[in-house]
């Protein structure tokens, strides 16, 4: 594309904050959430400070069913539009994700409260049955919390694989009444489908696109008693975590991530096979050779329905699927399907898949329709 036809994102986003201007506040709140959440500076930081607001934050622990989670509170000073839950998916540092925490500050900022949970087995890397439930007691805890819900009732985000499950806590009997809309950001549909995508490379529709070798170590790491022998299963299980943490910590300290990087090569010279063979697969990020070892196990691992919004009751609220057109971890063809799907039942969907985002993130470049598209996204889910 010419020069001519590209406009950077400031200019974009100053040209959105104008237009919001010349419309409603609920757009230009939208367009101050977006800048904030993008990064961006400049003149349309200067613009989106006129519609941000002072909060306070503090950490906590929430009660489940099975004890009770690590948490963080954010909350405005002054009125608050709407209490929100914000879950964040498959990572080691939890609520305390720096993108994450930003997030949320961003939510904050533009008057609502917001709950981020840690359901622990996304924090080991494991999509589980009972990540489903810690979600829903989170929001049935915040829900009954009057000073912080005043209405009883909850916004619900969940962020990669739990924006899928928290819709389907969100279709919860405990929560009937109690949700006033999900939202699902580069979440999937279907478990089982998306887990076939990251081993073959092959969408739903039939088109290629090449998967990012992060999912194959996460499905290895939860199949790693169905591809070894038994003995083996636990030392390759501590290797494919020190990968997981070199690639975590590879996006801010590259120095620390080669050192983990190195240890994880290490420890897998000492394994035996084949369990060295599979985490040489890892280190090397072999998908071709990986792949077809792990696709005869996906039913296995994402077949329970508490995994998937497709295999489950449908939730009696609106639902937002926001989807980063290149996710090459979640493909956004799940949202896609996944609103075909809902709205096939009755439900209210709102979907947006756009070039703005890569896999749940916020790119900083975008044309102005692009970035008037996800401000009028927000503008309506910030408005519930």
């Amino acid at each position: 594309m010419r020069r001519s036809r590209k406009i950077t994102a400031w200019l974009a986003a100053a040209l959105v904050v104008i237009a919001a201007g010349l419309h409603a506040t609920n757009y230009l709140r939208a367009a101050a959430f977006v800048i904030d959440a993008a990064g961006m500076q400049g003149v349309v930081r200067n613009a989106a400070r006129l519609e941000t607001n002072p909060f306070d934050q503090r950490a906590l622990e929430v009660p489940w069913r099975g004890g009770t989670l690590r948490a963080r509170l954010y909350t405005p000073r002054g009125a608050s539009d709407r209490a929100m839950l914000l879950v964040p998916g498959v990572h080691a540092a939890g609520v305390d994700e720096p993108r994450l925490v930003q997030f949320a500050r961003d939510l904050a900022s533009v008057r609502h409260t917001v709950l981020t949970v840690e359901p622990v087995d996304l924090t080991r890397y494991l999509i589980t049955p009972r990540t489903t439930d810690m979600i829903e007691d989170a929001a049935g805890w915040l829900a009954a919390r009057r000073d912080l819900a005043t209405d009883g009732r909850v916004g619900m985000m969940g962020i990669s694989f739990a924006g899928g499950l928290s819709i389907v806590a969100a279709a919860r009997p405990s929560l009937a009444g109690r949700v006033q809309f999900v939202t699902s950001l580069g979440g999937h549909g279907d478990l089982p489908r998306t887990l076939q995508y990251l081993c073959t490379g092959v969408q739903a529709d039939g088109t290629r696109r090449p998967q990012h070798d992060y999912g194959l170590a996460v499905i290895l790491l939860g199949a790693a008693d169905l591809v070894v022998p038994a003995g083996q299963a636990e030392p390759l299980r501590a290797a494919i975590l020190t990968f997981l943490e070199g690639s975590r910590l590879d996006v801010a300290d590259r120095t620390r991530a080669a050192a983990e990087f190195a240890r994880a090569r290490a420890m897998a010279a000492a394994l035996p096979e084949p369990a060295r063979t599979l985490m040489g697969y890892v280190n090397d990020r072999d998908v071709a050779h990986l792949g077809p070892i792990l696709l005869p196990h996906v039913r296995a691992l994402g077949g329970d329905a508490a995994l998937s919004p497709e295999r489950s009751a449908a939730p009696p609220c609106r639902v937002y699927l926001l989807h980063g057109t290149g996710d090459n971890v979640i493909p956004a063809i799940e949202s896609a399907l996944l609103a075909r799907a809902l709205r096939s039942r009755g439900v209210e969907v709102h979907q947006l898949a756009t070039a703005l985002i890569t896999h749940a993130e916020v790119d900083r470049t975008a044309t102005a329709a692009a970035v008037w598209r996800l401000v009028r996204f927000w503008r309506d889910l910030l408005n519930e």
